[in-house]
């Protein structure tokens, strides 16, 4: 067998678990120049280097690839203009990109919620076809004249971001925001340096092990703007095997001058969703964000019918702790959610892609903080025994081993799914929650999700009460964690989502269905991207824990996992 490979782009500590995905950072350690190291003569060097390059794959943007890197250089072919009809073509990927169906379609198939999953290279196209997208279809010219845009995430190809948009908007100002320091931020500013529409913008992470991992889009249209809420970092891997979640904003209309001047925060929706992107934005304290603040401003977001709920670092207190992590959701289901009496002994969802350190026991935070507020309802802090939660209560979706060993990608997914096994050893409770990832009727099961999303659920599975897609995983570093006696609400990272309620949406919804055959006019259909009723772990299921050998399966390309090996 063949071996996969794990490195870390972060230090992981046992307080803090977040996503890393290694396989997409290019080693400067490994062997790919190995090749030009010893002295040969200059015969030899000629012959080397033709054979050294014919043999080394072709770069998928071919001639007009924008890269300079030396080791982008050393291990991929780029072809001369016109040269390409001669080269030996590469294996190619399967296309999944529709042109013949615009996003601009599959958005009025999409709403009201205008929830999507991205496209999905290897699986049955009719999966594609069906409130689906990829991000070439997000920035596509069919969405509007871009005048401009900006990108918030954790991870960051430039050369590749660029080439996702049309070519007519390549030139377009572009703002990254950002979460690198040192060695990792003068890449990043190198990368930019070639494209001078780009612009860069730090966001401060004063806690450690903190991490800038919101994902989001700001695009500035001649006739609007729109805000693109996600689950994907900006590097090819994201947007090609794996299961990931997309809220696309409705178009938000420019307002007249006379209609801007009418309050401090003018055409916001009934959700409050401008006043707290507004807020969120704020929290940067960076004058980079300004411009976009007025953008946001001067834009009519009363369409916007989700709630938004973000995390941004630092020890709130008073007021500012209820806007911020789970308590922001716990402070929207008090006031806006289903009455305690509708929704008793539903079951809280949680699906992510990272874990971090929970405490020894349930008790610890878990079941007694961070349900709380997932189980929260109308007037009612949930109040249960933390101690006599069980999995009819909480039921948890995570990967197991052979999740990731027969997804498309393989073990190499689960270069995305941190879980380390010193915290796996001492939260063994926590596998007790634990259900598979399955998505058939989405025809993503083999899919590895990288979405991470929230719901309560009722007991035979067939609504929810609310739905969540975020950039938070499990851990207190997204959620935060309450500290001195509950006056304190500690988080270490940006993150970014949206929480839809039924009665926000569809006009007199109680519930949303789950199910496509249960469906009536106070119980709308909602597309959640994983199966019901969940499947728990059998007895010799275990969870993914991605600093351990996988040797004894190989996954669907042959390979083995170890980890720390290229």
């Amino acid at each position: 067998m063949a071996k996969a490979s794990a490195s870390s782009r972060h230090d992981i500590s046992s307080s803090s678990e977040e996503e890393n995905n290694t396989d997409d950072i290019p080693s400067t350690s490994n062997g790919a120049s190995s090749s030009f190291s010893k002295p040969v003569s200059q015969t030899e060097t000629a012959v080397g280097l033709i054979k050294s390059v014919q043999e080394r794959p072709l770069c998928k943007f071919g001639a007009d690839c924008y890269r300079k890197n030396l080791q982008h250089l050393r291990e991929y072919r780029h072809p001369r203009k016109g040269d390409e009809q001669s080269s030996q073509p590469p294996a190619k990927r399967q296309k999944v990109h529709n042109p013949a169906a615009p996003l601009l379609d599959v958005l009025r198939d999409a709403s009201p919620y205008n929830f999507l999953l991205t496209k999905v290279t290897g699986i049955e196209q009719e999966h594609n076809k069906k409130l689906a997208v990829n991000i070439k279809d997000i920035l596509a010219v069919s969405m509007g004249d871009l005048v401009e845009s900006a990108q918030f995430n954790y991870m960051h190809d430039i050369p590749w971001l660029v080439q996702q948009y049309p070519t007519i908007h390549r030139c377009k100002p572009l703002l990254i925001v950002h979460g690198e320091d040192r060695q990792s931020k003068a890449a990043l500013h190198e990368e930019a340096h070639r494209f001078p529409h780009i612009t860069l913008c730090q966001a401060k992470l004063d806690m450690l092990y903190g991490t800038h991992h919101s994902k989001m889009m700001f695009l500035l249209y001649t006739n609007g703007m729109r805000v693109v809420i996600h689950t994907a970092n900006l590097i090819e891997q994201d947007w090609h095997q794996k299961s990931q979640g997309v809220w696309i904003s409705p178009l938000f209309p420019k307002l007249t001058d006379g209609e801007i001047s009418s309050s401090d925060i003018p055409a916001d929706s009934i959700t409050g969703f401008k006043r707290d992107l507004l807020t969120y934005l704020g929290s940067y304290k960076s004058v980079s964000l300004t411009r976009w603040r007025k953008h946001i401003l001067q834009h009519d977001f009363t369409s916007a019918k989700v709630f938004l709920v973000a995390s941004v670092p630092g020890r709130h207190i008073g007021d500012e702790k209820n806007k911020w992590g789970h308590l922001k959701v716990r402070k929207i289901l008090t006031k806006h959610g289903p009455e305690a009496g509708a929704v008793k002994n539903w079951s809280a969802i949680g699906q992510f892609s990272s874990v971090g350190s929970l405490g020894a026991d349930q008790t610890k935070y878990l079941c007694k903080e961070w349900l709380q507020s997932m189980l929260s309802a109308k007037g009612v802090v949930n109040q249960r025994a933390a101690k006599d939660v069980t999995t009819k209560t909480l039921k948890l979706i995570f990967p197991t081993i052979d999740n990731v060993r027969t997804s498309l990608e393989g073990y190499k997914a689960g270069a995305s799914i941190p879980y380390s096994l010193q915290n796996a050893k001492k939260q063994q409770y926590f596998h007790t929650f634990l259900h598979h990832w399955k998505a058939n009727h989405r025809g993503r099961s083999r899919a590895s999700p990288h979405i991470k999303t929230y719901s309560l659920l009722s007991p035979d599975s067939k609504k929810a009460a609310w739905f969540m897609v975020t950039s938070a995983n499990m851990s207190k570093a997204a959620w935060g964690a309450l500290e001195k006696n509950g006056t304190q609400l500690m988080i270490r990272s940006y993150e970014i989502g949206v929480l839809f309620l039924p009665q926000y949406l569809v006009e007199d919804a109680e519930h949303f269905s789950v199910v496509e055959e249960d469906v009536s006019d106070c119980c709308p259909y909602f597309p959640v991207p994983w199966d019901v009723p969940l499947v728990p772990y059998s007895k010799t299921d275990r969870p993914w824990v991605w600093d351990i050998p996988y040797t004894e399966k190989p996954d669907t390309h042959g390979n083995a996992w170890i980890p720390g090996r290229r």
